[in-house]
């Protein structure tokens, strides 16, 4: 389901220039930012619009969408909201209709929106599978569908975030690798087929980062449970995270690992296969608490 906020808009016919009065490096940009109701989603655009820019606000709980819009409304930012749901192509529509009402354009796509899960493949039901890859790969897809005309005409940019779990196989987490796998694919893939357009496709593979204290995740029964135990010491913070989806956009990369975690994850796979599953078949049997 969709709604816009009809707060946000300063007129019913004549979009409204994006931070006529900011400066930055993404001044006079738009985004839509899918999942930015909260979480990383949420400071991603905060930082955005600081930067310069307008941002479209999404998700699906319509409370805390709109909480989040008057909290970055009162701090001076210039953001709309649009409730949509990914993975309805309908949505994906209204949401790019939000942008192009509001503001005119849009110059960036950040497919942030996901459900994540915490169970192992043995125990878990078909349709949660399929709910954990659906909101990653059609929650990727429908949303650059909708957009895809636009950012054309702006020679835009469109990142994918996925997940270092993406670059090596996490156990409790099959459903959701293989979605920010097929992501990280799919950006390949579009960069090479749409050269010609002018597009940035870039992807970032987030690791441990700090979570709302509500965050959740899906069971093996597709119930919502807290996320599996991670050390405070390994996680960064929502802010830097955004900081870095930024400059990762700012410098049209196509690919950013966040942590130290995540570039050790690429020179074992790429280099020691072998001795990286061994690693992570030791932590399965001493650290379950990790996985469960």
């Amino acid at each position: 389901m969709f709604e816009t906020n009809p707060i946000a808009a300063t007129s019913p016919t004549l979009p409204r220039p994006p931070q006529a009065a900011r400066t930055g490096p993404f001044a006079g940009k738009v985004a839509i930012i899918t999942g930015s109701e909260s979480g990383i989603g949420r400071e991603t655009a905060r930082a955005f619009c600081e930067q310069g820019g307008a941002v479209v606000l999404n998700g699906r709980n319509a409370e805390r969408l709109e909480r989040t819009r008057q909290e970055l409304a009162e701090a001076g930012l210039t953001v709309a909201s649009c409730r949509a749901d990914v993975t309805d192509y309908g949505d994906c529509e209204r949401l790019v209709a939000t942008a192009i009402r509001e503001f005119g354009q849009l110059d960036v796509l950040v497919t942030n929106a996901s459900v994540s899960m915490r169970a192992y493949f043995a125990d878990m039901q078909p349709e949660v599978f399929r709910q954990v890859l659906d909101s990653n790969v059609y929650g990727t897809v429908y949303p650059l569908k909708a957009a895809l005309p636009h950012l054309m005409r702006t020679r835009g940019s469109v990142t994918f975030i996925s997940s270092i779990s993406a670059l090596n196989g996490m156990p409790s987490g099959s459903a959701y690798c293989a979605g920010k796998a097929a992501v990280a694919n799919l950006a390949h893939t579009l960069r090479l087929e749409l050269a010609h357009t002018g597009i940035h496709f870039g992807v970032v593979h987030i690791g441990f980062t700090q979570n709302d204290a509500e965050k959740r995740v899906l069971d093996a029964n597709g119930q919502p449970v807290p996320i599996a135990h991670r050390p405070p010491r390994w996680q960064k913070s929502q802010a830097d995270v955004a900081g870095i989806i930024l400059g990762h956009i700012q410098r049209r990369r196509q690919r950013t690992v966040i942590s130290v975690l995540g570039r050790l994850i690429v020179l074992l796979h790429t280099f020691f296969p072998r001795l990286g599953d061994w690693i992570v078949l030791r932590t399965v049997r001493r650290l379950r608490h990790f996985y469960e």
